[in-house]
């Protein structure tokens, strides 16, 4: 079983939104997509999507978007991003998913020995009281997802944490996030949210855990293979 990372597809099909307007990295990236993934994945796969899978504003309205993905092969595991505002409910986007699809909010799903937990996170605030708010409620959130996840680990099982927003800045010092990260022993982080960056790593080590940057614009609209945690 490999494991394969992409976020942000921003998918529109009942609604069509062009994403080319963004530049050039967006340009067929649906297709160019949909090839790297045929090309790649197995039907024992996974394949993790962090957040912002459709820019549809309602959960029916989602249902090309899943549609075109539904018959590739994999496991397909998605987190809700800040532009999912069709995500009301995981009870009701569960019931939604087509076959093949799992979503992840606030805890954690075991495939073989491969756990894969998460939550969509949130900007620092910088002395926003507003913002700080929310952020804490998402440390909350992660530590939940994250007890969820050691609750399910035996001997020689992975634990990856899929964010939405990044879990630290862009100097990488401590957060509450990477401290919960760390602090719970996680084997890999998955993130998206950032677009357009002209130079960013798209893979680091904090704590000696690699986090993966996955957006598909900056990844090439490529599927990440990050098998080796």
């Amino acid at each position: 079983m490999k494991v394969f990372a992409i976020s942000d597809l921003h998918l529109s099909i009942n609604n069509p939104k062009p994403m080319d307007i963004f530049g050039p990295a967006w340009d067929n990236y649906v297709e160019n997509i949909i090839e790297d993934w045929k090309s790649k994945v197995s039907e024992d796969d996974l394949v993790l999507m962090a957040g912002d899978f459709s820019w549809a504003m309602m959960l029916n309205d989602t249902r090309k978007d899943f549609d075109l993905l539904k018959d590739l092969k994999g496991k397909k595991i998605i987190i809700r991003g800040n532009h999912d505002y069709w995500w009301k409910s995981i009870s009701a986007v569960r019931q939604f998913l087509p076959e093949g699809f799992y979503a992840i909010q606030n805890d954690a799903i075991k495939f073989g020995n491969i756990i894969v937990c998460g939550t969509r996170g949130w900007t620092f605030p910088n002395g926003d009281a507003s913002e700080e708010k929310v952020f804490n409620r998402e440390v909350i959130r992660l530590e939940l997802t994250l007890k969820q996840a050691l609750a399910m680990k035996e001997e020689g099982d992975k634990i990856i944490c899929m964010m939405h927003y990044p879990p630290v800045n862009t100097k990488r010092e401590d957060s509450e996030f990477s401290k919960l990260l760390k602090g719970y022993g996680v084997d890999a982080v998955v993130f998206g949210h950032l677009h357009g960056y002209k130079t960013v790593q798209l893979k680091f080590f904090k704590d000696d855990i690699p986090y993966y940057l996955t957006s598909c614009d900056l990844v090439g609209n490529k599927l990440i293979n990050i098998s080796e945690v």
